[in-house]
């Protein structure tokens, strides 16, 4: 779906290198609060999975239409991109995270299957975000370039026949 969204096998590829900081953060978060790896928390890990995603496509959805349609090169349209999706990606994070603590921290009946849903949450969404601002624009930089490589590779390989006029 993601590679017929944006015309590119290159884009989505961006937006799915994301994911895996979502799972170590929370694993991470499960391993510091010695807490099992559950159904539950597996469960916590699915929906950060969801939530990383959609940040990165918000920052990634961007960045083309930026160079298709002002002509800018890529790395001015990721910059950019980062600058005017940086709002709305925290204010998601944090509604999702400020949404986990009290599952993670929260005691009283059920609390204990409860809280591993919170922990992965929050872990995974704190270790994640801080990655991801930074590590997304590095990847979609470098795949653009490898894109770029692959298109001049495949244009020496089979060269384009002039018009005939």
């Amino acid at each position: 779906m993601l590679g017929i969204l944006y015309e590119s096998f290159i884009h989505p590829i961006t937006i799915l290198s994301t994911l895996p900081s979502a799972g170590v953060g929370a694993l991470l978060a499960l391993l510091l609060t010695h807490t099992e790896l559950s159904s539950i928390a597996l469960i916590g890990i699915v929906l950060l999975i969801a939530i990383v995603k959609k940040n990165a496509t918000v920052m990634i959805d961007f960045a083309p239409d930026a160079e298709r349609r002002e002509g800018k090169n890529s790395h001015d349209a990721i910059y950019e991109a980062a600058l005017l999706r940086f709002r709305p990606i925290m204010m998601t994070t944090l509604a999702a995270m400020l949404g986990g603590v009290p599952l993670a921290v929260g005691g009283g009946t059920g609390s204990e299957l409860r809280q591993p849903l919170g922990i992965t949450i929050v872990g995974g969404l704190l270790f994640s975000q801080v990655l991801t601002l930074y590590t997304t624009p590095v990847i979609y930089l470098y795949l653009d370039r490898f894109r770029l490589f692959a298109s001049r590779v495949a244009h020496r390989i089979r060269p384009v026949a002039p018009a005939e006029s």
